[in-house]
């Protein structure tokens, strides 16, 4: 880097940028000929006034003034004036900040030469005296309004005119670039008796800081992009889109884009490169913590975001727009859209819902532009870049079974990484049971707060089925994992529009396995299961129940978890002749229902005991549907002999064969049964013995309400 040699007030040699050097000297500079004004404003005060010696502390005398004007400006109060040595030479000398402060904000000279007056006392104390000098009071050390104006006007007619430089609209106040305060002890004074005071970060801008201002460093970063366009997974006409974007020539109207996609679905990136192209660096706001403030607050930071921007020669990125999109938020988005039509340069609103502007703009360009959910395709990219791990994954059914966004993929791989570390600390080796657990780790967990999850302990051993269902049942996790083939590789979908989820009907008497067969599904595809509680769904209200089943369906897309409704003729049920209000309401929540089967792309299962109360509609939207037997007398007899932990001790006389012979249970009562007997054994002799089994099955038939007959439990 350039550097140039220079000398400080204390003879110390250092190093400066040259940038920065040549912004210094400007300043110094022009703090020189602030000097003169004010030498020139001392002659007249002079004039008019005569100290009086006895008062010498409550007063600054003519020659405490004399010694301050003759020391150079910034120079230290005991130290010898600074010896200045040559600048090395460069071919252009770059532009100083003063320069640039002037461009940016359209100053005037005389707009600079207020903010270089107000500038002096943050630079060298020595003014603080020279002001209140010229006030005639040792309390007033910040230039007032009228000082400024008598050091800068030649004539009366100039201070009037000069006046209107410190109205709120004028760009020294509108861009808070001067901030105008009263004396405390004066209440309700003229403009003519305010004081003047620079920004802080105007002060540290001119002195070559970088840095956000500190009002902003909790809402905001501010960085230069390293994400290239070519880098982004994204499809290529909206990457050609992007590219003209970047193609924009200087002076054209500013432009607003509205990216508008889920969470992670690369929104942020697609702003880092197209500001990368344009050499622009990236001011990102969270939108979250800024709608969370007052009005008055709100209405304070905005011109500061966009007074940052300019200093900073970076586009605006806002990022979780939805929240000003609230009905109570509409003041505060008319006062955001304004101050965006007004400023110059690109800006970025980041958002999940669909939105475009009404008659807010009157300047800027507006461009929607949504980023869809990446393809199957995309995905395994992304899976491919995000995975860094000796082992060979099969990456595909990731990719088919959590369709997610490239920043869900990027959070799950980190996820995973970090729970390898925690269960290898020596190796920290990623497997494929850590990437399934921080997928489902990604997953939005909202869904609990409507719906109970459900553990998977089965497999495909503990089932007790006909052949032939057990097999239809692994055909529809065929399904699942094969989905994205079908749908994206071979063209399926282009040729649907709706239904393209999975949708399930599980039809059979109570015990019968439909929950067990759900969580064999959920544990083999390595997905969440939800089951939906409705008492949480059903509402009495008019069009809540809506709403919740709304939430539900939303929330378990984007959880990719299963959906599964037990009892499900309770919400499926057959739309019924309208004979009243009631009628009609409760055929409104069923063909809302209709309506979500069909848009939903994740897989639901629904489980009834009543499949002739199902509604046939439903019925014509169902993908497969399994009927489960009540379990013939084999079948019963493999469900005694599986339902058994190993650890159970039991007598070696048990005869299973006769009580699947004897007793016509579905699986779970036998479960019930057995559960029921084990309970007994703890009790009497600690093993589990034929007594055991008979009793239990006694109280089995009482609570199901069967006749109970002494000869049957001999």
């Amino acid at each position: 880097m350039l550097t140039t040699d220079s000398v400080d007030p204390t003879g110390l040699s250092v190093n400066i940028v040259p940038g920065e050097s040549e912004s210094l000297r400007q300043l110094l500079s022009e703090l020189k000929r602030i000097d003169t004004l004010i030498q020139v404003e001392v002659r007249k005060f002079r004039q008019q006034h005569k100290a009086d010696e006895q008062f010498q502390g409550l007063f600054i005398a003519d020659g405490e003034v004399d010694a301050l004007l003759e020391r150079p400006p910034c120079s230290p109060r005991f130290s010898p004036t600074s010896v200045e040595r040559g600048v090395r030479a460069r071919d252009q000398a770059p532009e100083t900040r003063l320069a640039q402060l002037a461009r940016l904000f359209e100053l005037t000279a005389f707009e600079l030469d207020c903010l270089l007056i107000c500038l002096a006392p943050e630079l060298d104390p020595r003014y603080e005296r020279l002001y209140a000098y010229l006030q005639d009071d040792v309390t007033k050390r910040r230039p007032s309004v009228d000082l400024v104006l008598n050091l800068l006007s030649s004539s009366i007619e100039e201070k009037l005119s000069n006046r209107g430089h410190f109205i709120h609209t004028a760009p020294l106040i509108r861009n808070s670039l001067l901030h105008i305060f009263e004396d405390p002890s004066q209440p309700h004074p003229t403009r003519l008796s305010k004081y003047l005071r620079i920004d802080e970060r105007i002060v540290d801008y001119l002195l070559h800081s970088d840095e956000l201002d500190s009002r902003l460093l909790s809402y905001s970063t501010c960085q230069r992009p390293k994400t290239e366009l070519d880098s982004l997974v994204l499809a290529s006409d909206i990457k050609n889109r992007v590219r003209s974007l970047a193609r924009r020539r200087t002076g054209e109207p500013s432009l607003i884009v509205y990216l508008q996609g889920a969470y992670g679905s690369g929104k942020r990136a697609t702003a880092e490169a197209l500001c990368r192209d344009l050499n622009l660096r990236l001011l990102t706001i969270t939108g979250k913590r800024l709608t969370g403030h007052s009005d008055s607050e709100f209405q304070t930071l905005l011109p500061l975001f966009m007074r940052e921007a300019l200093l900073q020669s970076a586009a605006l990125y806002l990022a979780d727009f939805d929240g000003f999109l609230a009905e109570d938020k509409a003041g505060r988005l008319a006062i955001l859209l304004r101050e965006l039509d007004a400023r110059q340069g690109i800006s970025f609103l980041a958002g999940e819902s669909a939105w475009g502007p009404r008659d807010e703009l009157a300047n800027a360009r507006f461009i929607r532009l949504e980023i869809p959910k990446p393809t199957y395709t995309e995905r395994l990219r992304l899976w491919q870049r995000a995975v860094e791990s000796t082992c060979e994954f099969d990456l595909s059914l990731l990719s088919t079974k959590f369709r997610f966004t490239a920043g869900q993929i990027r959070d799950a791989a980190a996820t995973a990484r970090n729970l390898a570390s925690w269960r290898d600390p020596e190796s920290s080796e990623v497997t494929m049971a850590d990437l399934y657990e921080a997928c489902r780790l990604q997953c939005n967990r909202k869904l609990s707060l409507l719906a109970r999850k459900i553990k998977p302990h089965y497999s495909w051993n503990d089932i007790v089925l006909p052949l032939d269902r057990v097999e239809q049942l692994k055909e529809i996790c065929n399904a699942v994992k094969f989905r994205s083939v079908i749908y994206d590789q071979w063209g399926f979908d282009r040729k649907l529009s709706l239904g393209k989820g999975l949708n399930i009907l599980f039809a059979g008497p109570p015990g019968t396995g439909k929950t067990m067969a759900a969580e064999i599904m959920a544990g083999e595809l390595g997905l969440d299961l939800y089951k939906t509680d409705l008492s949480t769904v059903v509402s009495k209200y008019i069009g809540e129940t809506e709403k919740n089943l709304a939430r539900i369906f939303a929330e378990a897309e984007n959880s990719n978890a299963i959906l599964f409704f037990d009892e499900a003729d309770a919400l499926f049920g057959k739309r019924s002749e309208v004979r009243d209000s009631h009628d009609r309401y409760a055929n409104i929540e069923i063909n809302y229902l209709l309506q979500k089967m069909e848009e939903h792309e994740g897989l639901v299962i629904l489980a009834t005991n009543f499949r002739k109360n199902m509604d046939d509609a439903f019925v014509r939207r169902l993908h497969y549907t399994l009927d489960f037997p009540f379990p013939d007398e084999a079948e019963r007899h493999r469900i005694w002999q599986s339902i058994w932990p190993k650890e159970t001790p039991r007598h070696v006389e048990l005869d299973l064969q006769a009580l699947a012979r004897r007793f016509e249970l579905a699986g779970g009562s036998i479960r019930n049964i057995a559960l029921g007997a084990a309970f007994l054994a703890a009790d009497n002799g600690g093993i589990v013995k034929m007594q055991h089994l008979l009793h239990a099955t006694r109280r089995e038939y009482q609570k199901m309400g069967k006749v109970v007959s002494c000869g049957e439990f001999e």
